[in-house]
C-alpha cells in the first residue's frame, strides 16, 4: 500500500510533461561578488565590521539637517577609511528607501552610463539587493543610461572598487537598504547633467540618498595635491559644479570621480539642497608620512540649507590697487602681443586677490564702440594670467573683428569684467537685471552676456534671458526647454 502511494503521483507528473524534459529551472539570483575583499579592506567579516565601527566611532561630525547627498573617497581603507567615515557617520540613524551609489570606471571603457543589470551587489557582511523597480524607470530617463554589467562585474585583474568599497560602511551604519548601483563610463557634462536630472525626477518625494564615490588629485606631491584640492573643493562649496566640470574636462583640476561628483550635486539641487559642507580632507602623505606620491580624499555633505548665492566666501570686491594693477597687465598685453607678437611674461603678483583663480572678461572699445571682447567663464587660472591672456585674446581673437593694429593701440580703452563663480537658476525671478550676468547651456552650446550689457540697453528680466539664448545662437524661449540651463554670476567691472 504504501508502495502505491507513492509510485502514483510521480506516475500522473510524468504523463503531463513531454517525452524527455524535465521542470524548467527556478533562476538564480545575479550578484555581483565581491572583487577586493582582503585588499581594499578586510575578508573577514568579525575583522572588516570591527575597522569599520573603528572609524566610525572616531570621525567626529556636525549634525546636517536636511542631508540629501554625499561624497566619500574610495582608496583602501587604511588609507581613506578615516576620511570615507565622517560622510557615513552622517547617517546614523537613517533608514532611507533606496541608496544610490555613483561611481567612475577604472579599468573598463565604455561610453555611457552603466546602471547594474543583475540583482545584488555581495560584501563580507552579506548581499545588498539592487531596488530593480528603481532602476528599470531610471534606464529609461535618458539614452546615456543604460542597463547594462559594463563596469561592474570584474574580470581578471580589472576589479571594479570604487562602488564595493562604499557598501561595507552603508552595511554597518543602514542595516539593510536596497541599493541602486551606477558606474559612469562617460564623465562628460552632458552625461552628468541626464543621470543628475534623472536621478532627482524618480527621488522626488522619497527617502533617496546618493553617494558619489570619488577621490581627487592623484601622485603629486603633498604641496601641489592640497593646492589643486583645494580649488575643487571651493568650487563644491560654492556649487558652481559647471565650472568645476570645465575644470576637469580641461584637465586643470583632478578627481577620478568627478562626474558622479557633478551628477550628485545637479540631482541634490533639484531635489532641494543648497549647501555643500566639506567635513574631512587629507590624503594619503597624511597617513603614511611619505609626501611625494599623495592622492587626495574628502568627505562632503549636500543639504537643505541657507540660500546663500556663493556659499563659501563674500561678495566679490576689488581694491583701487588691484583694479589698477589689473588694467596696468590688460594694456601691456595687448600691446606686446601686438607690437611685438609676444605674449606678456608676469611675475607672480605682490597683491594676493589677484592670485586667486577667477574667471573675467576683457572688453576693448575704440570711439566708444566695441572693438573685441573675450573672457574665461570659470575660474582656470589666477585672475592676473587670465586678465592678460584674455586681453590678448580680445585683440586678435574676437572672431567678430579684424585684429588689432599697431595703429589703433593708442585709441583703445579697456573694460574688465571679474567674474564670481557660476551659480545654476531654478527660477528666472532670481535673476536681478544690473547684478547679475547669464550663461545659457544646451548641450555644447553655450552664451554668455555679462550684467552691464542688460543696463546699457535697458533690458528688462525676460528681455535679457532671451537675449542670452539668442547669443548662445539658440531660439530666444530656448530657456524654456528642459534640457536648457541657466547660469547667473556677479562681475566687479571696472
Amino acid at each position: 500500500m504504501r508502495l502505491g502511494v507513492f509510485v502514483f503521483p510521480v506516475v500522473a507528473i510524468c504523463a503531463l510533461l513531454p517525452c524527455g524534459t524535465r521542470p524548467a529551472p527556478v533562476p538564480k539570483d545575479e550578484v555581483r561578488p565581491a572583487a577586493v575583499a582582503g585588499t581594499f579592506y578586510p575578508a573577514d567579516p568579525a575583522e572588516l565590521g570591527a575597522m569599520v565601527d573603528g572609524f566610525l566611532a572616531q570621525a567626529k561630525v556636525p549634525a546636517v539637517p536636511g542631508l540629501i547627498a554625499i561624497v566619500a573617497p574610495h582608496a583602501g581603507y587604511p588609507y581613506s577609511g578615516a576620511v570615507a567615515a565622517h560622510s557615513y557617520a552622517l547617517l546614523k540613524g537613517r533608514k532611507p528607501q533606496r541608496v544610490v551609489v555613483i561611481a567612475p570606471s577604472h579599468y573598463e571603457a565604455f561610453g555611457f552610463t552603466s546602471v547594474y543589470d543583475g540583482d545584488a551587489y555581495s560584501t563580507p557582511l552579506g548581499r545588498v539587493p539592487v531596488d530593480r523597480d528603481f532602476v528599470k524607470r531610471l534606464v529609461h530617463m535618458a539614452p546615456s543610461i543604460r542597463l547594462s554589467s559594463a563596469g561592474h562585474k570584474p574580470s581578471g585583474d580589472k576589479r571594479e572598487h570604487a562602488l564595493e568599497v562604499q557598501l561595507p560602511f552603508l552595511q554597518r551604519v543602514l542595516g539593510e537598504f536596497r541599493l541602486v548601483p551606477i558606474i559612469m563610463g562617460d564623465q562628460s557634462w552632458e552625461a552628468c547633467r541626464a543621470l543628475g536630472v534623472a536621478l532627482a525626477k524618480l527621488s522626488q518625494g522619497s527617502d533617496t540618498l546618493i553617494v558619489a564615490s570619488s577621490d581627487l588629485t592623484h601622485y603629486r606631491s603633498y604641496d601641489d595635491d592640497v593646492r589643486l584640492d583645494h580649488k575643487t573643493l571651493k568650487a563644491i562649496e560654492q556649487w558652481d559644479y559647471l565650472g568645476m566640470s570645465l575644470n576637469f574636462e580641461q584637465q586643470n583640476w583632478e578627481a577620478c570621480g568627478g562626474g558622479p561628483i557633478i551628477a550628485t550635486m545637479i540631482a541634490a539641487e533639484r531635489l532641494g539642497a543648497n549647501k555643500a559642507q566639506v567635513l574631512k580632507y587629507a590624503n594619503t602623505g597624511d597617513v603614511t608620512g611619505d609626501h611625494s606620491r599623495v592622492v587626495g580624499y574628502a568627505a562632503i555633505a549636500f543639504s537643505k540649507g541657507p540660500n546663500v548665492a556663493n556659499a563659501g566666501e563674500g561678495p566679490l570686491t576689488l581694491s583701487r590697487e588691484e583694479k589698477g594693477e589689473l588694467l596696468r597687465i590688460a594694456k601691456s598685453s595687448v600691446e606686446s602681443t601686438v607690437r611685438d607678437g609676444k605674449l606678456l611674461t608676469c611675475p607672480a603678483p605682490k597683491l594676493p586677490a589677484l592670485a586667486i583663480d577667477r574667471g573675467a572678461f576683457v572688453t576693448l572699445k575704440e570711439r566708444g564702440e566695441l572693438r573685441g571682447c573675450i573672457g574665461h567663464i570659470h575660474a582656470a587660472e589666477p585672475l592676473y594670467l587670465t586678465v592678460r591672456d584674455v586681453a590678448a585674446y580680445a585683440a586678435l581673437r574676437d572672431p567678430r573683428f579684424q585684429p588689432v593694429s599697431k595703429t589703433e593701440l593708442e585709441k583703445l580703452t579697456y573694460e574688465i569684467s571679474v567674474l564670481s563663480p557660476l551659480r545654476h537658476v531654478s527660477d528666472i525671478n532670481q535673476i536681478r537685471v544690473g547684478l547679475h550676468g547669464l550663461v545659457v547651456r544646451k548641450g555644447d552650446t553655450e552664451g554668455l552676456l555679462l550684467p552691464q550689457v542688460a543696463t546699457e540697453n535697458k533690458w528688462d528680466r525676460l528681455t535679457f534671458v532671451r537675449e542670452t539664448c539668442m547669443k548662445a545662437g539658440l531660439p530666444a524661449d530656448a530657456w524654456r526647454d528642459a534640457d536648457t540651463d541657466l547660469f547667473l554670476f556677479t562681475a566687479v567691472v571696472f
